[in-house]
């Protein structure tokens, strides 16, 4: 997993230091990304925040006391038939994820790769990785 100009994730700050239960949360989401959409590169946008990219970023996560953000860039864009998305911003939306099982919802999957088919959609500001 590359970060930006070669830095490893799993060594990242960002994820060290956080409680055991949502660092398997974590390796699972990026093990369900990169399944979900093959090809998909991890990387550090301008804020220090892991995004996922192919050509261009399409989700990212951050992690919380209690739950992981799991954040999509267009997520106004998405269809969300299930209703998992959350947020009120003008372009973005997020899925929480408390545990490994919240990664098997149903419409999750439908999620990510119709976020990944965004793509060409100009990234916002920052959120490519460095």
């Amino acid at each position: 997993m590359k970060a930006g100009k070669g830095k490893n994730l799993k060594k990242s700050a960002y994820v060290r230091d956080e409680n055991q239960e949502l660092r398997k949360v974590v390796r699972g989401l990026r093990s369900f990304v990169k399944k979900c959409v093959p090809g998909t590169n991890e990387t550090v946008n301008a804020w220090g925040i892991p995004t996922f990219e192919r050509k261009d970023p399409f989700c990212f996560f951050m992690v919380g006391k209690n739950h992981v953000t799991f954040g999509f860039l267009f997520g106004t864009s998405l269809p969300d038939p299930e209703g998992l998305l959350e947020g009120t911003g003008k372009n973005m939306r997020h899925v929480k994820v408390h545990t490994m099982e919240d990664l098997e919802q149903k419409g999750l999957r439908n999620l990510v790769q119709a976020a990944a088919g965004l793509e060409g959609k100009a990234p916002m500001r920052g959120m490519r990785g460095k």
